[in-house]
């Protein structure tokens, strides 16, 4: 069966490539999870059309990351953590204490783009990477300091 795939799918290839699969692949995963069309001629025009729209979102979504980048550039967190013996850390400063220090300041970033290279352990200041977007990346600086 000739299917037309909707979304970039690592095991079949790129948006708007027309791929040949098994029936029930097809009918029981590809298309239920909208990843595909099936190969006929209404589909294509649909499929320009949603690339148009995916082209347009992506466009916004990088200009609103680059925007968010530079305003994140000038920002500097404060943690504050308990410590022990030698300035050494009780556990350690982990992606959701930045996420939550950074809410504070009203900037929502997701945990899960925050991208601590080792562990912080020590009180310091540090420089933590934030992924905004696949090409988009901000550094902010977090210090860490005695509670």
């Amino acid at each position: 069966m000739k299917v037309i795939l909707r979304k970039d799918f690592e095991a079949l290839g790129q948006i708007g490539d027309i791929v040949e699969v098994k029936e029930g692949y097809a009918r029981n995963f590809l298309i239920p999870r909208k990843i595909a069309y099936t190969a006929l001629g209404g589909n294509l025009k649909a499929l320009e059309e949603e690339k148009r729209n995916l082209v347009r979102k992506n466009e916004h979504e990088l200009h609103a990351a680059e925007t968010l980048a530079t305003e994140l550039e000038k920002v500097s967190v404060t943690i504050p953590v308990q410590v022990g013996e030698e300035d050494k850390i009780f556990g350690s400063v982990t992606n959701q204490m930045i996420s939550d220090a950074l809410s504070e300041k009203d900037y929502e970033i997701d945990k899960r783009k925050i991208e601590i290279e080792e562990p912080i352990k020590t009180l310091g200041i540090y420089s933590v990477n934030l992924k905004l977007h696949k090409s988009i990346n901000a550094k902010i600086k977090v210090w860490v300091v005695r509670e």
